[in-house]
């Protein structure tokens, strides 16, 4: 038991390359500093609406006249989270897997515990915290989603019904996105490749 408690968290591969939010007042991207940052920010947009004074907390002279931190083009796969995902809780890590184009499913969620153990559903998780109380102090089950994101391109994922197409002109001019891996890049890396997801630092 003691011993599970000292594993050090692995670095785990993810599709995600860019973190950021849209501006509820001038529409323009910032890019957000960290996974961790981006994480308290999508969990609290329904209620709290980020402006570019909020950037301010790690770039502090940024305003609504200065030019987008990114442009929204084909260079990547773009997706939104779905509001009010929480935040994921200190010691876990939420990752992000996209999947090939042309499936019905456009990304997988899963969870890393603090044993670095992999848990990809509510069962799984709820055994898990039952399991082992000792790594999940304060951890409760509300405190997880597997909810994946919204891809922007409508045409990534195959279609099975009209009812499940995505309608991009509702998408909301505010929100919280993810940059995801480069298009030419959909096959994938393998799940043991060496790299982490973050966002450039900023100048």
């Amino acid at each position: 038991m003691e011993q599970e408690q000292v594993i050090a968290a692995k670095r785990v591969w993810e599709s995600v390359k860019l973190y950021t939010v849209k501006c509820a007042k001038c529409s323009k991207w910032r890019l957000i500093p960290t996974k961790e940052k981006y994480e308290e920010i999508r969990e609290r947009i329904g209620e709290r609406s980020f402006l570019c004074d909020t950037a301010r907390a790690w770039r502090p002279n940024v305003s609504c006249n200065d030019e987008s931190d990114v442009k929204q083009d084909d260079s990547f796969l773009w997706a939104m989270d779905k509001p009010r995902i929480p935040q994921t809780p200190p010691g876990w890590q939420r990752i992000l897997r996209i999947r090939a184009e042309g499936g019905t499913k456009f990304a997988d969620v899963y969870y890393v515990a603090p044993s670095n153990k992999r848990l990809r559903s509510m069962v799984e998780l709820s055994r898990y915290i039952n399991e082992h109380p000792h790594l999940c102090v304060g951890v409760n089950i509300s405190q997880f989603s597997f909810q994946p994101p919204v891809p922007l391109d409508e045409k990534y994922t195959a279609k099975r019904a009209r009812s499940t197409t995505h309608d991009t002109s509702s998408t909301p001019s505010a929100g919280a996105y993810h940059a995801l891996q480069t298009k030419n890049d959909s096959s994938g890396v393998p799940e043991s490749a060496p790299t982490e997801a973050k966002a450039p630092a900023q100048s």
